[in-house]
């Protein structure tokens, strides 16, 4: 449900040419069904001439609704689709979460 409401939005903001929202929620120290930390990859021409800081102001606007609930965590890789040739392999996975696990 958050997830597809992430996407919609990320897609109608930015018109990406490729876009991942992936839910890493079960990764993490939550409750069973929580979703909660995602991770998102867009590649979108609308990011051509922003630095990084830029482009991920703007995805926090767009999902500001998102993250002022129930979204703990936003891990963002965003890229221009020139950006994008030849680094779709080499994206950064998401680090382990200390306390993964350990809620039944």
């Amino acid at each position: 449900m958050i997830r597809g409401q992430i996407e919609e939005k990320l897609r109608t903001a930015f018109s990406p040419v490729h876009l991942e929202v992936h839910d890493e929620s079960y990764r993490h120290n939550v409750p069973a069904g929580s979703e909660s930390h995602f991770k998102v990859i867009i590649v979108s021409d609308s990011f051509t001439n922003q630095r990084f800081l830029m482009r991920h102001r703007a995805i926090y606007g767009v999902l500001a609704d998102e993250l002022a609930g129930s979204v703990h965590a936003l891990a963002l890789h965003t890229y221009t689709v020139k950006e994008w040739e030849g680094l779709q392999d080499t994206v950064p996975a998401s680090p382990n979460c200390r306390g993964a696990g350990t809620l039944a």
